[in-house]
């Protein structure tokens, strides 16, 4: 019997020792491959009636009331700015702690803020003319969204040319800009363009194929300073109804740019006809403070040593006329710039809002 219990204690043991001797043997299985996709390239998704507002960075947060962030859902965030070798220049520390205020702000109240690119015509020639230049510069820019947790960007580069190259170096610029914004549908891609009133170098250097191959998710159109210091032209206003119609018709319905990229510029200032623009360019605020008629788009003012000019603006009748042309042909009202709209019951932005029944 003792021998018996001695055998089956050593069969057990046996058993125990080639369990765990397998269960050290076990094979790993093979880790499968990390594969890596590149994330698609494609627009970030629309968002209705694009309602845009320039905020300077000059301007003081204190100087617009929240409803005025509440009326846009876009504001656009100027400038960062291009030197003269085609780089960004830095942004001073208070310079970064503003930015960070307005775009605090804006967010808050449910807007989206792009970083707004302006500077020189040569600088940006400057930039555009190599592709190393240009990925340079973009590489800057896309730092500066993802440093301030922004949602896109916004270039204002007055003008490309078709008569110096700058067409080319434009269209191939914000292509490559585009597909960085793009890649993953991150950020939105917008630019200021020309009124589109003149035949020339300036109109015909924004070529189709931004908008055909969706590179630019819409355009800034600004309608408005087509003005004239000539004195024997006293009586010519810089953004009326008929440029506005004339934008509109040019670009989307001659040039065939999508209305729902089409975005109309509208201006919260006015300028004197036939005479210097210097310190005679006055906000509404000004015009305004200076007895000039809301429901009118032209008052006698006087600034800068003049008196009793007449200066040209849009009052809240034009404007409503021009938030429903960009209705119906158009996707977006953009405003030129916030801190200069009146803030009461008769405001620029008020009117466009009402207008086409946007909610603040």
């Amino acid at each position: 019997m003792k021998k018996f219990k001695h055998l089956l204690l050593c069969f057990i043991t046996l058993q125990l020792l080639n369990s765990c001797k397998k269960a050290t043997d076990v094979i790993a299985p093979t880790p499968t491959p990390i594969v890596v996709i590149d994330a698609p390239i494609a627009p970030p998704p629309a968002f209705g009636f694009y309602v845009v507002g320039y905020f300077p960075s000059y301007r003081l947060l204190a100087d617009v009331p929240d409803v005025k962030f509440k009326m846009c859902n876009v504001i656009n965030y100027a400038f960062a700015r291009i030197n003269s070798a085609g780089a960004l220049t830095n942004f001073t520390t208070t310079e970064a702690n503003h930015l960070t205020s307005v775009k605090d702000k804006a967010k808050s109240l449910g807007a989206k803020v792009f970083i707004s690119i302006s500077g020189l015509a040569a600088d940006f020639k400057m930039m555009g003319t190599t592709p190393a230049g240009r990925t340079n510069f973009i590489n800057q820019s896309l730092a500066i969204v993802r440093n301030y947790n922004l949602d896109g960007i916004d270039i204002d580069w007055e003008f490309p040319r078709t008569d110096d190259g700058t067409d080319v170096t434009y269209t191939a610029f914000m292509k490559q800009l585009s597909d960085s914004c793009h890649r993953g549908s991150k950020y939105y891609l917008t630019a200021a363009i020309t009124a589109g009133r003149y035949v020339g170098a300036e109109r015909d250097a924004i070529s189709s194929e931004l908008w055909v191959s969706n590179y630019v998710d819409w355009f800034n159109i600004m309608s408005y300073d087509d003005f004239t210091t000539n004195p024997l032209i006293p009586y010519q206003h810089h953004c009326n109804l008929v440029l506005a119609n004339t934008s509109m018709d040019y670009w989307v319905t001659n040039r065939g740019m999508p209305a729902s990229k089409a975005v109309l510029g509208i201006a919260g200032y006015g300028r004197p006809s036939g005479m210097t623009q210097l310190n005679t360019v006055l906000s509404m605020n000004a015009i305004i403070a200076q007895g000039g008629n809301l429901m009118s788009d032209s008052a006698v003012v006087s600034a800068a040593g003049f008196s009793n000019y007449t200066v040209y603006y849009n009052g809240v009748t034009t404007v409503k006329k021009k938030a429903m042309l960009a209705k119906q042909k158009g996707n977006g009202i953009m405003l030129w710039e916030k801190s200069q709209d009146t803030h009461g019951a008769f405001s620029l932005l008020k009117a466009v809002c009402d207008t086409i029944g946007r909610a603040y």
